[in-house]
């Protein structure tokens, strides 16, 4: 049975706990999404845990960096990216990848089935990144109007998920997306341009991007070599 509501985010504690339990109905990710909570087990013998923290993670499009270096890898590679072409593979490698991490992975069996379900009810998206017929990186995340975010990646091959974080902001930034999600800032978000924002100011972006017609991805541009085509001079 979906979830009803959650509890205001300003109850959050201090790591951003704002709900135990419930489930991943479609309708319940959904509402959370909109008031800018997200589920993320903290082991499988606790009850389902939902977040928003303050500070929040965000990479502002407009603040979009390819780093020298990562110009340089990906001239080197030849690597394409699809949308949309196989969500299950995505995040079934991610949770196998970060399953060998060692802090374990968060993308549980439950989690999995949760946004595959959502996936099919229009409300998430994968990246693919191929070498020739192999899916070598991967993201995916949430899309609700112009709201998105990404929750997790992959890569098999070097800079593989760069390359989908970063043909993923072009074409928000072309579609006037202010922002992408990515609830916390890591090393390699960083070094694409991720920052901290304030929460209430994160949730104002929120309410109003949820509102606006729907990504469409099947018009999103794949291939985008002319970015890092060109060495810096």
């Amino acid at each position: 049975m979906p979830i009803i509501d959650f509890p205001s985010i300003e109850d959050a504690d201090e790591n951003g706990l704002v709900a135990i339990g419930g489930d991943l109905h479609p309708q319940s990710l959904l509402l959370a999404y909109s008031k800018g909570i997200f589920p993320w087990p903290v082991g499988p013998e606790y009850p389902l845990a939902w977040f928003s923290p303050d500070p929040r993670g965000v990479i502002k499009c407009s603040d979009m960096h390819i780093p020298r270096k990562l110009k340089k890898e990906l001239r080197k590679q030849n690597l394409k990216v699809t949308f949309n072409k196989n969500f299950r593979d995505v995040i079934e490698i991610c949770s196998i990848v970060h399953e060998n991490s060692d802090s374990g992975t968060w993308i549980t069996d439950e989690i999995k089935q949760g946004y595959i379900d959502f996936h099919e009810a229009g409300h998430a998206y994968s990246i693919e990144v191929w070498n020739e017929e192999n899916l070598v990186g991967g993201l995916y995340g949430v899309v609700i109007g112009n709201f998105i975010s990404g929750e997790s990646m992959f890569h098999k091959e070097t800079n593989a998920s760069k390359l989908a974080l970063i043909t993923l902001l072009y074409n928000l930034k072309l579609n006037d997306v202010l922002q992408l999600d990515t609830q916390m800032v890591t090393n390699i978000t960083k070094s694409i341009g991720a920052t901290e924002v304030k929460r209430s100011d994160f949730l104002k972006n929120v309410q109003t991007e949820i509102k606006k017609p729907k990504l469409i991805f099947e018009n999103f541009i794949t291939d985008i070599k002319h970015l890092y085509a060109v060495k810096d001079s």
